[in-house]
Formats: structure tokens, sequence, C-alpha cells
């Protein structure tokens, strides 16, 4: 899994030309890794201001605004890859267009759910 960091004010940096062509790169950038059969799906996520925060507490569910993060970045988006090694999932990151914005991670993935192990 690669994860993109950033924040409502990295993304309103941008001019609207700067933003339309990250974006256009961006795609560019998907097309090319859906053909492959290296990219599984691409997410954005809402802004952390759009989330919200569920606990259980003595079984009943509680839900909050929030998360409210201390971090001044959250996790905007994330990409599911499949691929051969580790090297070729950081050469994957290395070309993700928002890296050169900010740092991109790469997480590896121990194991996926189906729903028959419940």
């Amino acid at each position: 899994m690669i994860t993109i960091y950033g924040n409502q004010e990295l993304w309103e940096s941008f001019s609207a030309e700067e933003f339309q062509k990250a974006i256009a790169e961006q795609e560019a950038f998907n097309r090319k890794f859906k053909e492959t059969g290296e990219l599984l799906g691409a997410y954005g996520n809402a802004d952390a201001a759009q989330a919200k925060t569920v606990r259980v507490r003595n079984g009943a569910p509680a839900v909050t605004d929030g998360p409210y993060l201390e971090a001044k970045e959250y996790l905007a988006s994330w990409y599911l890859i499949d691929v051969e090694s580790e090297q070729r999932a950081l050469d994957i990151a290395a070309e993700l267009p928002f890296a050169s914005f900010n740092a991109v991670e790469v997480w590896p993935i121990l194991h996926e759910a189906t729903g028959n192990e419940i």
C-alpha cells in the first residue's frame, strides 16, 4: 500500500492551473500502472474535518467528529498495488506525482481478509 499525506493548506496552496496539472499527472500515473496490472485501486480521502471517530464503550457506539489530529498532515489518499518485490513498490512510489510535494509511504500488506475467516 502506498500512502500520501497532506492537508487542506497544502492542497489550497496550488493555483488552479497547478492543481489541474497535478491531477492530470496523477491520472496518467493511475492509467500507467492500471495497464501494467500493478495498480489494484487508488482512493482519495475527504478532508479530516469530514471524518468521524467511532468508539464503543459499554457496548454502545459513540460517534464523534474527528479525528482531532495533533499532526499537521493526515492520510490524504492511498493506493493498493500488487508487485513482485519491495523494490518495485518503492520504484512505483517514487513515480507518484504528489511525491514531489510531500513524502509518501510504502506499507506491506500482511494478508487480505476475505470474510471467509469469520
